[in-house]
């Protein structure tokens, strides 16, 4: 369909090309000369031209030759892609998959004139060319599949030839810029997501096995890029000596069966290294740690890598953890081995509640319903019983890898985190309600509400893309919280005030703060909003109080450009300063990833300012200028006559400039007096 040669450097052009770019030259001209407001009636013709060029072979090249003159006549005038520098390089394979042939044809006319700004064909205002080789490195590493595989029959259907136009365009930029750039990108992107350690590491896994396959096949060359992957590719395939060529699980067991003391330990030593180095855990290691507690239970806590707290937890509790092992730990289900480690670590096992929880649920018998559910979701193998403790083991481990996956249940999703966290006893209870009832009970202000009996939730689909405690609880929670706000739907205000509480928990400060009208949206009281929290949270506004239960909180979320978004539910775990002396906001974000650019400098950071796994952060005054909603013990109220005016108007000045555009009642600044 379309070659990867360029076109018009020299040689003949084909006729048909040569066709179609003047009438595409022609169209373009004449929405240059029209003024700003009739641009829109020119387009039509534009769009159409663009397509039949990029259609034919060497139209690639000539459109990028023709990138500068196509914004410039106002092809992308009003979109998003009239600013490139914000542009989103998670968002361009949906919108090149979406079905829609004028989306296809605008993005990809969009990243051809990337490759234009990267060949210094285009000096853009507002986007450099090492930005732009960095986006679409990001963009060809978010779409491997489109690079190395032939569409599916869905695709087909769906794009007509437009799957092939977008497969061609996807080989042209990687030959452009080359396979390096994309699989060093790839890398380094996949260790960002795993420092912050989640539960669902399902898609990660998927691109190391294809990056895998790739590497071993003769008709892919990928040259020697990449290798930031190796580390990864090796601890999911062969993290040990005796597993290196990834010789499958049963050889590699009959191994085990022939080695020492001495062997065993190296193993298992060198599964528990690759397990914390990269938080993916290897089916091989499944196999190791199944092996020692039939032949030399000792080695367990080498084969974790757990802390002085951890193998003490193991020392007093070897019975329950050999069987948490046999029970959830599988070859095809080896992942919560890691969430047993951090379990241990934790020493929440030392909790009285904790222990019989975990028996109870070992033995814990399914409801029908959903029993088969899971196996739908998850497969027959291991058992769902299997697959459902597992889980619960990963979330107690890991409180902050919680994800909400694509579903609009953040308040779920955080509650969970946030049980796990601060009172898994109560976790533990409400999985086996759900898994063995069918059914949760909650009480809003003395009264019981049944998520069987509620209507319907936030989400109008079932849950995707979550881990089984979640696939189980969420559901049911989601109605429970939707109910809890249809209760307060005739009160003053905003319902977070008195369901928040409520929902996660007695620990959830009852005072509350907004900066928001309702009932217009319009920001209020910034001035005392912003004094509250300083002296609600911050050491140096509330007699150097530190947090000591998690708080739920609501933010603005803005995008790149510091546009609103929507709202969104986070927990505040701690305020502290990071190694630089800088007071941060450290917190957790349910949404998958909590590395965010959230525009005008607001750049979420997850490694490198003291997070801990799983954490986002933030200084202290952007993070307040994307507040909303908070909680405070109303009997603590600090200093806030001591924050200084500079501070406050500093967080104003955010909001003024991102969320806050235009919701100020009178059109004016809200300054600080």
């Amino acid at each position: 369909m379309n070659s990867d040669e360029p076109a018009e450097r020299g040689q003949e052009i084909d006729p048909a090309l040569q066709t179609r770019l003047a009438q595409l030259d022609n169209a373009a001209e004449s929405m240059a000369a029209a003024p700003d407001f009739s641009k829109n009636t020119k387009l039509r013709r534009v769009i159409d031209s663009l397509q039949r060029v990029l259609m034919q072979p060497g139209g690639f090249a000539a459109v990028r030759k023709r990138a500068a003159a196509l914004e410039a006549a106002g092809l992308f005038l009003g979109s998003d892609w009239a600013h490139p520098d914000i542009l989103v390089p998670s968002f361009v394979g949906t919108s090149l998959r979406s079905g829609n042939v004028d989306t296809v044809v605008l993005e990809a006319t969009s990243e051809l004139r990337m490759l234009a700004i990267i060949a210094g064909e285009y000096e853009h205002p507002a986007l450099s060319a090492e930005d732009a080789r960095r986006f679409l490195s990001q963009v060809l590493a978010m779409n491997l599949e489109v690079l190395f595989s032939p569409p599916s029959e869905a695709e087909r259907v769906r794009l007509g030839r437009m799957a092939h136009l977008v497969r061609d365009l996807f080989s042209y930029i990687a030959e452009e810029i080359g396979y390096d750039s994309v699989l060093d990108e790839l890398g380094e992107e996949i260790w960002r997501v795993l420092r912050q350690r989640p539960i669902q590491v399902d898609h990660v896994k998927a691109i190391v096995t294809r990056i895998a396959v790739y590497r071993g096949d003769p008709n892919v060359d990928l040259g020697a890029s990449g290798q930031g992957l190796d580390r990864l590719i090796s601890a999911l395939f062969g993290p040990t000596e005796a597993c290196r060529e990834d010789p499958g699980v049963e050889v590699y067991r009959s191994r085990l069966e022939v080695m020492d003391a001495e062997d065993l330990e190296f193993e298992a030593r060198g599964f528990a290294r690759a397990m914390h180095d990269t938080g993916l855990v290897s089916p091989y290691h499944a196999t190791l740690a199944r092996f020692l507690i039939d032949n030399n239970p000792y080695l367990l806590g080498e084969a974790l890598g757990v802390s002085e707290t951890g193998r003490t937890c193991l020392q007093r509790y070897p019975e329950l953890v050999h069987s948490l092992v046999t029970a959830a730990v599988h070859p095809e289900a080896a992942q919560c081995l890691y969430g047993i480690a951090l379990l241990l670590d934790r020493g929440i096992l030392h909790q009285p509640p904790i222990v019989p929880s975990l028996w109870r649920q070992m033995h814990l018998k399914l409801e029908p319903g959903v029993r088969q559910r899971l196996i739908d979701l998850f497969g027959p193998t291991p058992q769902p019983e299997a697959r459902l403790l597992g889980g619960l083991i990963s979330m107690l481990g890991q409180p902050l890898g919680v994800g909400q996956g694509d579903n609009p249940t953040c308040q779920s999703a955080r509650a969970l985190s946030m049980w796990s966290y601060n009172d898994p006893d109560y976790l533990l209870q409400m999985v086996v309600w759900a898994a063995r009832d069918d059914e949760i009970v909650m009480h809003f202000e003395g009264q019981p509400i049944s998520s069987k009996d509620s209507a319907s939730g936030v989400a109008t689909a079932s849950p995707i893309d979550l881990d089984p405690v979640s696939q189980l609880l969420v559901p049911h929670l989601d109605r429970i919280y939707a109910e809890m706000g249809r209760r307060c739907a005739d009160r003053p205000g905003d319902p977070h005030r008195w369901v928040n509480p409520e929902f996660h928990g007695w620990w959830s400060a009852r005072g509350f703060h907004i900066n928001v009208d309702v009932a217009t949206g319009n920001l209020i009281d910034l001035d005392d909003f912003t004094r509250q929290f300083h002296s609600s949270y911050h050491p140096a506004y509330n007699g150097g109080q530190p947090l000591i239960h998690p708080q739920p909180a609501g933010i603005a979320v803005t995008d790149s450009a510091a546009r609103y978004i929507g709202w969104h539910a986070i927990t505040i775990l701690r305020v502290a300063p990071d190694p630089d002396g800088v007071m941060r906001v450290f917190f957790f974000n349910p949404n998958n990833d909590s590395g965010q650019d959230w525009g005008d400098g607001v750049v979420v950071g997850t490694a490198g300012n003291g997070e801990k796994a799983g954490e986002g952060s933030l200084p202290f005054e952007q993070f307040a200028s994307r507040l909303y909603i908070f909680h405070t013990d109303p009997l603590e109220n600090g200093e806030p006559e001591k924050v200084p005016t500079a501070a406050v108007d500093s967080v104003i000045g955010y909001i003024e400039r991102s969320w806050g555009t235009g919701r100020l009642p009178d059109g004016t600044a809200q300054t600080s007096n």
